[in-house]
């Protein structure tokens, strides 16, 4: 496939809707991806091209972005360690390990991470005041995922 058919291709592929196209012979293989604002072109023996960027007209429904709300900057955050399920109890018949206004040092269980059937006790590493818990009782959490914001002391 020559340099010509390669530019036809991605004039093709930016007046459609198509989002990828692969086209592949003797000489190889040829891969166009439209993307947000411009057109990749790979190509798998040796060459890649590059075509100029393209506009693509944005949503008209786009809802405008509420602004966050202001957050102390001198809070300390206590993070997931790992990837799982967040819970506040060790068993549903126990109390909270922590709450708002809970007083927490280091070495203090706050919660359990649930990951792959085993219980992982969650310590805090901080001194200070628990002043928000960011994440919901029984729901998954991300690695390094803000779980909750402790005032210092």
């Amino acid at each position: 496939m020559d340099l010509k058919q390669i530019h036809d291709l991605i004039k093709v592929v930016n007046k459609s809707n198509i989002g990828e196209i692969s086209i592949e012979d003797k000489d190889g293989k040829v891969t166009i991806k439209q993307k947000e604002e411009h057109v990749t072109v790979s190509s798998a023996p040796a060459t890649t091209y590059a075509a100029a960027p393209v506009a693509v007209a944005a949503p008209s429904t786009a809802a405008p972005v509420a602004p966050a709300a202001p957050v102390a900057t001198n809070l300390l955050t206590i993070k997931s360690p790992m990837i799982g399920t967040f819970y506040r109890r060790a068993a549903p018949d126990k109390p909270l390990m922590a709450e708002e206004g809970t007083i927490v040092a280091p070495g203090k269980v706050v919660c359990i991470i649930e990951a792959m059937k085993l219980f992982n006790e969650i310590e805090s590493e901080v001194k200070g005041t628990i002043v928000k818990i960011l994440v919901e009782d029984a729901s998954p959490v991300e690695y390094d995922q803000p779980l909750f914001l402790v005032q210092p002391e």
